[in-house]
């Protein structure tokens, strides 16, 4: 007998069940997709780990998934119709007929059949993600949150006038973990003002350069770029709370938030920022923001984020106040949109009027780990490094 089970590492606060793509009486393959898992960061497939018959479901769909907890199991030896050998070396497949009412490719899990009918969405169109090219549910979704299906009523009531949506799996996990953080952690921020003329500058320099080597020089680079080198006048920033002490880290992996459309968001994490250049850092941020949008994201991706940047002035916001801590981490930076501002300067001992391309930073923090005196040392050094660039 083969146990199926939870992966140990599990990324996000709380992951449930989404759909079970093989029935009970079913032969799977070694490394056959099993079930779907879904936190509020990421959706994942937990593979067959051996070949036989699946003969025990023990976690339905929508029940909370622990790590390590046990999904269900395998019966070894069973297999009827089919050589072991035979379904090992056969993965799956996709077919891209339309998927009726009653029936359609068994090949399709019961949750993508659902999605298909519910948008109406041909899955011929759907580029799928999972392993052998199938396409899972969270396939489906990206791909109607993209504006790319056809627009269709959403499945609701209208009373009064109004149109009730029922909320999404993601829609739910964002709700608890935003109530979570703010019910846990007192948040206070400070906005600080920043000219962007120097990175404006540089990256007017340089993007030519950035591009023959596949990177997108980006402004959100030059963000996390700073933002690690600040790290050094406040690296409580880049910490913990915990009842019995502050876990301070020394690799600063920072997350960055990724809008998926009305569907939410989702924090693709850069490892180790204290070790990578300016354009190490822009070509890994090129690519978790493809896969982010593509939905090709994996558990580790998303994973092991000490500190997160929200550049929510790319939808039009000067800033907002407070920006949600994602939890377990003590702070989290805001950038607002950039715009033409007349400011004040010092010209050789004189008061000059200039236009400057401004933007307004602030950064919330956890006031159990962090201090005013900590979070203004921080977003000076932050806005500094931006003013002055190159920084070292």
């Amino acid at each position: 007998m083969i146990e199926v089970r939870v992966p140990d590492e599990q990324e996000g606060t709380r992951a449930v069940v989404r759909a079970w793509l093989k029935q009970v009486g079913d032969a799977v393959a070694l490394d056959d997709p099993l079930v779907e898992l879904e936190t509020d960061k990421v959706t994942q497939e937990v593979s067959s780990p051996g070949a036989g018959v699946l003969c025990e479901i023990l976690l339905e769909s929508d029940a909370e998934a622990e790590p390590g907890a046990l999904l269900g199991r395998i019966s070894v030896g069973q297999v009827t119709g089919k050589s072991e050998e035979k379904l090992v070396a056969e993965g799956p497949s996709i077919a891209l007929a339309m998927v009726g009412e009653g029936g359609g490719d068994a090949r399709f899990s019961p949750s993508v059949k659902r999605a298909l009918r519910l948008h109406e969405v041909d899955p011929a169109a759907i580029s799928g993600t999972g392993r052998g090219g199938r396409i899972t549910r969270a396939d489906v979704d990206m791909f109607v949150a993209s504006g790319s299906a056809a627009k269709v009523a959403p499945q609701a009531s209208a009373v009064g006038g109004a149109t009730s949506v029922p909320h999404d799996r993601m829609r739910l996990s964002i709700a608890g973990n935003m109530l979570n953080s703010v019910t846990v952690a007192p948040h206070v921020t400070a906005v600080f003002e920043c000219d962007l003329s120097a990175i404006i500058a540089h990256r007017k320099a340089h993007r030519a350069a950035y591009d023959e080597d596949g990177a997108n020089l980006t402004f959100t680079a030059y963000f996390i770029a700073a933002a690690t080198a600040a790290m050094r006048a406040a690296p409580a920033v880049n910490s913990r709370w915990h009842d019995d002490r502050i876990e301070q880290f020394e690799d600063v992996n920072i997350g960055v938030g990724t809008a998926l459309g009305d569907k939410g968001l989702i924090v693709p994490v850069i490892a180790r920022c204290q070790t990578q250049s300016l354009l190490g850092i822009a070509l890994r941020l090129g690519e978790l923001t493809a896969k982010a949008r593509g939905n090709r994201l994996t558990g580790a991706d998303v994973r092991g984020g000490t500190f997160t940047i929200s550049n929510h002035g790319v939808s039009g916001s000067l800033f907002a106040s407070p920006i949600i801590i994602n939890q377990p981490q003590s702070a989290i930076l805001g950038i607002g949109k950039t715009e033409k501002r007349v400011v004040v300067r010092e010209v050789d001992g004189q008061d000059t009027i200039q236009i400057r391309p401004m933007a307004y930073v602030s950064l919330t923090i956890d006031h159990r780990v962090l201090d005013g005196h900590q979070t203004n040392a921080w977003l000076s050094a932050f806005v500094d490094a931006i003013e002055s660039w190159p920084i070292d």
